[in-house]
């Protein structure tokens, strides 16, 4: 049988893991340069250096359209890997970026893209250092590819697989924002207030470490809460149990999701951090976390159980539970 990649391939779901346990775990060899390498499929990887713990991290973007509604593929670029970075408790250094582009491609919305990255990274007070550009012939790429690279430094690593029962769960706001402005826009819908959440949640993550208490993050990306949950639940040999009435969710993204049927759960978020932490600690984590840019609307969505591991279920609003499976594949390609 001749198989090809296909769109879901892409989406962050199972298809997507499936592909890469099945071709790039087996067929590369040097995995580890630290405590987290490869095979542990996490948002970056560490590299230690003397007594340093580095957390490096790379990841390509092709959103379509590349400017909507609160942001644009360069604050997306810059946002993801300063996202991926802080998930596993590092603070941003430095980062590079490489860009392809088609022939003809408007050099004024070439200009507004760079604009937005120095914007994005002068957030952090991360420099851009190093990057690399080139052009390919018309109609041989869609626009418009980023990709960033970034290095940052941990006191203390996280991973997605280190929740333990009894632990609760924070999400730092609302879902399904950025999901849910893009399907819009490719769509022509028109739902007021409806903005994409794509940011650099460093700030979350570091009002949230200085706490303390926390045990493993995660920014619930291509295949929304749903993906995230469920690799962090199964990564860490434990059931997730959340709470669908404490869930954050803006009402033009339910509207949009009840008219078009698809679970706001699956939708991606470029600026939110899902945070495992002590249950004594929760709500101390949840007031420092309020107190920042881009958490003022977080909630404790869950809790963390020794029953059922590997699952996540939803807890619905009438006391039943339903299976929070995760998707095969992101519901909308090149989201992010």
């Amino acid at each position: 049988m001749d198989e090809r990649i296909r769109l879901e391939h892409g989406g962050g779901g199972t298809a997507m893991m499936r592909l890469l346990m099945e071709t790039v775990l087996k067929d590369f060899e040097l995995k580890r340069a630290g405590r987290v390498g490869l095979d542990e499929m996490d948002d970056g990887a560490t590299v230690d250096i003397g007594d340093k713990t580095l957390v490096f991290t790379t990841d390509s973007h092709t959103v379509k359209p590349i400017f909507f509604p609160g942001g644009d593929i360069g604050r997306l670029a810059v946002s993801g890997t300063v996202n991926d970075l802080a998930v596993m408790g590092g603070r941003p250094l430095a980062i590079a970026s490489a860009v392809v582009v088609e022939e003809g491609f408007r050099i004024d919305d070439f200009r507004k893209i760079c604009k937005s990255m120095n914007e994005t990274a002068k957030e952090v007070g991360v420099p851009i250092v190093t990057g690399d550009f080139k052009v390919m012939e018309k109609g041989s790429l869609d626009g418009i590819v980023i990709t960033t690279t970034g290095v940052g430094i941990a006191d203390s690593v996280k991973t997605d697989s280190m929740l333990k029962p009894g632990q609760m769960i924070i999400l730092s706001g609302t879902v399904g924002d950025h999901g849910a402005t893009i399907l819009a826009e490719r769509n022509n819908f028109e739902f007021e207030d409806l903005r994409s959440d794509v940011a650099p949640v460093w700030d979350v993550v570091e009002a949230a470490l200085a706490v303390g208490g926390i045990s493993a993050m995660k920014d619930p990306t291509r295949g929304g809460l749903a993906s995230a949950l469920n690799e962090m639940a199964s990564k860490s040999g434990v059931g997730i149990v959340i709470w669908e009435e404490e869930i954050p969710v803006k009402e033009p993204v339910r509207a949009l999701c009840e008219t078009l049927g698809i679970d706001f759960l699956t939708l991606t978020n470029e600026g939110k951090v899902l945070i495992g932490v002590d249950r004594d600690r929760a709500e101390e984590v949840l007031a420092a976390v309020r107190k920042t840019l881009h958490g003022k609307e977080a909630k404790i969505i869950g809790e963390v159980v020794g029953e059922h591991p590997g699952r996540v279920l939803v807890r619905t609003t009438v006391g039943g539970h339903r299976i929070l499976n995760a998707p095969v594949g992101d519901p909308i390609p090149r989201i992010c």
